[in-house]
């Protein structure tokens, strides 16, 4: 797709949902920005964080990867960046992108120089930020995590455990809970013609944005508009049961002052049409559905169906 206008994007979230979303924006523009959670603990990047003190790189390194052109050289650098060692080893697990993000930020003693640098060794279409400059961690209220006490409360840290949980979450929270967020995330988004929210994990990879005290003021504050991509289908544990109205809910809930202008849903995901134009209508905003589904393949969205509805979205007056 060829795209005459260059609107000024900046995507907020985090993992595969962050990843899709980028997919499919830089097919629609190059002024884009992706800012990205810092608060997973699992996996190779939890052990580089415990290990270094750095901030976890795995969400960074999966929206650096999304932003790789579809040319040989751009998808030989994603597959670089996404390749995991298999081994008896220390090294088991381990990415290759996050040992490159952890060396660079070594190297310059910058968190966002280091991924400017990674962005250019890719030819990435877009700029890659930290949504806060120190790493985070994510505490839940979950109802019913005992079986045997349904209606109890539990406190549940950690993305990975609020991820997986097995109850129901109903408040989340970050912690520490005034991180200072990167001063040049903010710049963007003051700086941006659109900003979107979503897809993701709600409550650990969309909601924490609106908890980072400066960012949550750049949000409300900026002229720019936003649009909110709601996810396929709810999230075993975190958001079991949840309709895509509840999450217009959850976002409300947490961050009452943020102007919502447009919300984009997938047109054979939505039961009852009426009730999610009625929760956008709330917010202040419209409802725009489409076909965003990748056929096949249960809760993706597809970045070329995707790519087209953004370009319809962002390109509307």
């Amino acid at each position: 797709m060829n795209w005459s206008h260059e609107t000024n994007v900046v995507a907020l979230g985090g993992g595969h949902g962050l990843a899709a979303s980028l997919s499919a924006l830089r097919r629609v523009t190059s002024e884009l920005t992706a800012i990205v959670t810092v608060a997973d603990n699992g996996g190779s990047s939890g052990r580089l964080r415990q290990e270094f003190g750095v901030l976890p790189p795995g969400d960074l390194r999966m929206a650096l990867a999304a932003l790789c052109g579809d040319d040989r050289w751009g998808q030989t650098w994603a597959k670089v960046l996404q390749h995991r060692f298999d081994s008896d080893g220390d090294m088991d697990g381990h990415a290759v992108g996050n040992l490159l993000i952890v060396a660079l930020w070594e190297l310059l003693d910058d968190h966002v120089s280091g991924l400017d640098w990674v962005g250019g060794l890719l030819g990435a279409r877009g700029r890659v930020l930290p949504m806060a400059l120190t790493p985070l961690d994510i505490a839940a209220e979950v109802r019913g995590v005992d079986p045997a006490d349904p209606d109890g409360i539990t406190v549940v840290r950690g993305q990975v455990e609020v991820a997986t949980t097995a109850g129901q979450v109903v408040d989340v929270r970050l912690e520490p809970g005034d991180p200072t967020a990167c001063p040049e995330a903010v710049r963007a988004i003051g700086e941006a013609d659109w900003v979107v929210l979503g897809p993701g994990s709600w409550y650990s990879s969309v909601i924490p944005h609106v908890l980072v005290p400066g960012l949550r003021t750049a949000l409300a504050a900026t002229p720019g508009r936003v649009l909110v991509t709601l996810n396929l289908e709810a999230q075993p544990g975190e958001t079991e049961g949840f309709t895509p109205e509840d999450h217009l809910a959850v976002l409300r809930r947490h961050a009452p002052d943020l102007r919502i202008d447009t919300v984009l849903a997938d047109s054979g995901s939505v039961v009852h049409e009426s009730r999610l134009r009625s929760a956008a209508s709330d917010l202040g905003a419209r409802l725009v559905l489409a076909d965003v589904a990748a056929a096949g393949a249960s809760g993706q969205h597809d970045p070329e169906k995707l790519a087209r509805a953004y370009a319809l979205v962002l390109g509307a007056n």
